[in-house]
This record gives structure tokens, sequence and C-alpha cells, in this order.
């Protein structure tokens, strides 16, 4: 089975319908200001009606208040929430909607006690470590640190393109993958032939196992 494929930092309705198109399994919206990807409610909102059935939207949130998550499900329908930042496992569980968390990597043992301390989510997403940015980096990291037990389905993130993702495919073998910038011709502004490029390599890896 080929690895899913999550598009995220999407803000332009024909990079939604691009990443549709292509096959995308999921679409990432960031509601983080710092970001340069980062969408307001009402664009969010337009955004999430162009997504077909059977098609995951996630949200993206950055050490939020409640406040700021809650006002993001009374507008836009999320299909599952996406912790970047430093949220507890308490904090991500409370919404009453499927989670994922993401983690920064940098050293051993680290994915292994995140598996511990979120267990509860649907999954763990592992990016690059950066003392000033929570994802977005454009970085990859040592995939060696990642565990082959995993109780939980991994996501790979982080310096992901078309270059390379054939061979973190194979050698991770994650869950799903998930790219933002690897995919864009300028921050928050999908390339469309990127993001089908991207995608047949995913695939292209089911082909040769």
């Amino acid at each position: 089975m080929s690895a899913r494929v999550k598009i995220c930092g999407l803000t332009r309705p024909e990079d939604i319908d691009g990443a549709v198109q292509f096959g995308a399994d999921a679409l990432g919206l960031v509601f983080y200001e710092p970001s340069p990807r980062s969408v307001s409610l009402d664009q969010a909102a337009e955004l999430a009606k162009r997504v077909p059935a059977f098609m995951s939207v996630v949200g993206l949130f950055v050490n939020p208040s409640r406040q700021e998550v809650e006002a993001v499900l009374e507008r836009v329908p999320l299909d599952l929430l996406q912790f970047h930042g430093d949220e507890s496992a308490d904090f991500c569980a409370s919404f009453g909607r499927r989670w994922i968390k993401a983690i920064r990597v940098r050293k051993p043992g680290q994915i292994e006690a995140a598996f511990e301390e979120f267990h509860n989510a649907s999954g763990l997403l592992v990016d690059a470590w950066d003392p000033d940015r929570y994802g977005g980096t454009g970085k990859s990291f040592n995939w060696d640190l990642i565990p082959d037990y995993r109780p939980l389905p991994i996501i790979l993130a982080g310096g992901l393109s078309s270059d390379n993702v054939f061979a973190a495919v194979k050698q991770v073998k994650p869950w799903a993958v998930d790219v933002s910038g690897g995919v864009e011709q300028g921050k928050g502004i999908k390339d469309i032939q990127k993001i089908s490029h991207f995608i047949k390599e995913v695939h292209r890896v089911c082909k040769t196992d």
C-alpha cells in the first residue's frame, strides 16, 4: 500500500483544486498567524467548501488557546486537528476530535518518548528540529532516528520534495508524508506541477516494491 499524502499550507482555491485533482489524501490549513501560509477563518471556510467527500481537511495549530481552536471549529469543518507546538496530550484530546501531534526531532529516543506521551493521538508527525520555527523549515532530519516499532502511525515531514520523497518512503515506510514548501513556487503559493510530481513519486514506491 502506498503512503498517504498530505499537502499542507494551502491558501488558494486553485491549489486546493490541484491537490484534489492529483490525488492528495489530506489537505492542510494553517491557523498560526506568524506563518506565511496562515489563513483567516473566512479563507479557510471558503477553501473547505471545495473539498470533496472522502478527503480530509486538517487544521494546523501552534500553541493555540482553547478559544482559538474552538473559533476555528465553529466555522471550518475540520476532520483532524494537528498540533505543532508544545501542547500537552490532555489539551490536544480535549476537543473531542481526532488529532495528531507533531514533534521536532533532534535526538535519539525522542520519538519513542512521544509515542508514550501522545498515545491517544491518531498519529505522530515527525519533523525537523529548528530552535525558532515550528515546522515549515524546509529541512530534513536523520531518518535513522525513526524506530521500527511504531505504536502510532508515523507521518514523515521535513524537507520533502519530489527529489527525495521516493527515497524517504522506501527507507522510512511511513503511514503518510506531509509536504508544504517542497511543492511551492512561493510561500503559501503552491505549484500544481510540483504537487503532481510529488504524489506520483510517492505512488511509484508501491509499484517498485
